[in-house]
């Protein structure tokens, strides 16, 4: 019989995941890992909360399958949250939950998978796969509102071939509308939209305990040298942000660009705030091979971003891409993924370091 692991949460979607592939008569085995915790606030990582986790546990005793808890709080501390602070510190705004998916989740949780017989892997990811002869391609979710592809192209062939994502195929609402038939505990447990290991706090508090270094204040300066004020920390800004700079001016500005190597802030009017190309580094194709010259496709370059169409362009045999949108964009910012897609089809993605 086929065995699959299913990464647990304790939320709706991974519970569903689970009694679905159990209902159609595979071996089903619940996973869920134990993640690090800010010292003096254990057990408050929101993906593995002691009320997580026992949900999660009434989830596999109502299927009737066996449920482990895997330790990862070391990994998780010194991959993602490292991740974070250090992005932070080069002056970035880090997205950890890419790393957390290609890290943890797809190498740390799957490798363990394997470790026990499993054939495949399951999450409750909001994606769907197309098998054509020894490829595996990753498309969006049906629902739209709920698509997370974009943190999914992180995965590569071999991880795809052993994937499955059972709730893609299916709305949110019809996912709920499962777990209550099926009369499962987590039918009506909330998303969680937060960070996990921020534990639903500004994450600047925590940048203020883990990483205080990166909150130095510095220089607010215009686009021609002009010093224009003062900022508290690099950290506390983001790109095209322009509530809270507390500058005096007779037209409103926002945040063009963060200098990390000289703590300096620049900022500007809105019409200086477009950008219409990007560099893009460790580009994952989830085809497994690089195009060989520039396409068009639509990209996606932040999770909440809209797709927007553009001319991509590999270097160095397709490890890194230079974007250059039709269209200025407002939101490009380091740290950040730039994904490529062809129309449902996710051809991969890189992280962004630089836009102009």
């Amino acid at each position: 019989m086929t065995k699959i692991v299913v990464a647990m949460s304790g939320g709706v979607d991974s519970s569903v995941a689970a009694a679905l592939l159990k209902r159609e008569g595979y071996e089903v085995i619940g996973m869920m890992l134990r993640l690090w915790s800010e010292p003096g606030k254990e057990d408050s990582n929101r993906c593995c909360t002691p009320d997580s986790m026992a949900m999660a546990r009434r989830v596999a005793a109502k299927l009737d399958i066996p449920f482990y808890a895997v330790d990862a709080k070391e990994i998780f501390r010194n991959t993602v949250v490292e991740y974070f602070l250090q992005g932070y510190a080069r002056g970035e705004t880090p997205n950890p939950c890419l790393v957390c998916n290609r890290h943890i989740r797809w190498e740390f949780l799957f490798d363990h998978a394997l470790a026990m017989g499993a054939d495949f892997m399951a999450t409750g990811h909001y994606v769907r796969l197309r098998r054509e002869g020894a490829k595996t391609q990753l498309l969006k979710g049906v629902d739209a509102t709920k698509d997370q592809s974009y943190v999914l192209h992180v995965l590569t062939q071999d991880k795809l071939a052993r994937a499955l994502f059972p709730v893609g195929e299916y709305a949110k609402s019809e996912i709920r509308a499962l777990a209550e038939q099926m009369g499962l505990a987590a039918a009506r447990r909330p998303d969680s939209q937060d960070l996990c290991f921020l534990a639903g706090e500004d994450y600047r508090n925590f940048l203020q305990r883990n990483a205080p270094q990166v909150n130095r204040p510095g220089k607010i300066v215009a686009r021609d040298g002009r010093v224009l004020g003062e900022h508290n920390g690099l950290a506390n800004y983001t790109i095209g942000q322009r509530k809270g700079l507390n500058l005096a001016s007779s037209i409103p500005l926002y945040v063009l660009e963060k200098r990390a190597a000289e703590n300096v802030l620049v900022v500007g009017p809105a019409e200086a705030l477009g950008t219409q190309e990007l560099l893009a580094v460790n580009v994952n194709w989830t085809s497994g091979e690089a195009p060989t010259g520039t396409f068009r496709a639509m990209v996606k370059s932040r999770y909440t971003a809209r797709e927007t169409p553009g001319l991509v362009t590999p270097l160095d045999n397709g490890n890194r891409v230079s974007v250059r949108f039709d269209v200025p964009q407002r939101d490009i910012t380091p740290g950040q993924a730039a994904v490529f897609y062809d129309g449902d089809l996710v051809l991969g993605g890189g992280l962004i370091v630089s836009s102009r």
